[in-house]
């Protein structure tokens, strides 16, 4: 039961605040890319949430190196990861324009300049390490611990991860869904956490590239 409640409380403090601002707001909101939120976001909320996660994976003892350690096995897992990724998201996207429906209703725009780059580079690179931390290695390693077999701890990721991100509205739900799902069968597959958490970093930095290059 004890990892039970840890697991909620990360989720609670580390990813709900965010899922829930589609519940307090009603309208889209869409703001320019900055340095210093950037900078806050990094330092105050980044970097202590990957040390936490990190502190509860050591103390407890439960650091698998077959999926920490870097090896071949990262390059084969990124190798597939990113164009999964790329296609899932601009087929979702595509089928989301053609039919319609709420966007997300949180939207920056690309930053303008090579030091704001920098700092979206830095922040895609420790957010998808913290989300690939948890729903990936922390969720799928103490899958015994939660006494779940490897489909249930993926459908527990799954969801999870999805509900984070439904401040991205229906699509982007559904988005999440089924990266949530590869990414999950992925790690699983090849043990490999840096694999997925690269890709998953140029997937979202393409992200502000591709509406760089259209706007």
């Amino acid at each position: 039961m004890g990892i039970y409640i840890e697991a909620l409380i990360l989720y609670i403090l580390l990813f709900f605040p965010g899922s829930s601002f589609i519940f307090s707001n009603k309208e889209a909101v869409i703001t320019d890319f900055s340095v210093t939120a950037g900078l806050v976001n990094i330092f105050t909320y980044l970097i202590p949430s990957l040390a936490l996660i990190w502190y509860l994976i050591y103390k407890a003892r439960k650091i698998e190196l077959w999926a920490v350690k870097p090896g071949k096995k990262d390059i084969i897992s990124f190798v597939i990861t990113l164009p999964c990724l790329l296609i899932i998201g601009l087929t979702v996207t595509f089928i989301g324009v053609y039919i319609g429906g709420h966007s997300s209703q949180i939207t920056i725009k690309s930053p303008s300049t090579v030091i704001e780059w920098v700092i979206l580079s830095i922040t895609c690179l420790l957010a998808a390490y913290l989300e690939e931390s948890y729903f990936r290695y922390y969720l799928l390693t103490k899958r015994e611990e939660l006494n779940l077999n490897a489909a249930s701890a993926l459908a527990l990721s799954v969801v999870m991860f999805s509900v984070c991100h439904i401040y991205e509205g229906p699509w982007g739900f559904m988005n999440a869904v089924i990266s949530g799902t590869i990414l999950g069968f992925i790690f699983l597959r090849y043990y490999s956490l840096h694999g997925i958490a690269i890709a998953h970093t140029l997937y979202n930095i393409s992200i502000f590239v591709i509406n760089a290059l259209i706007n």
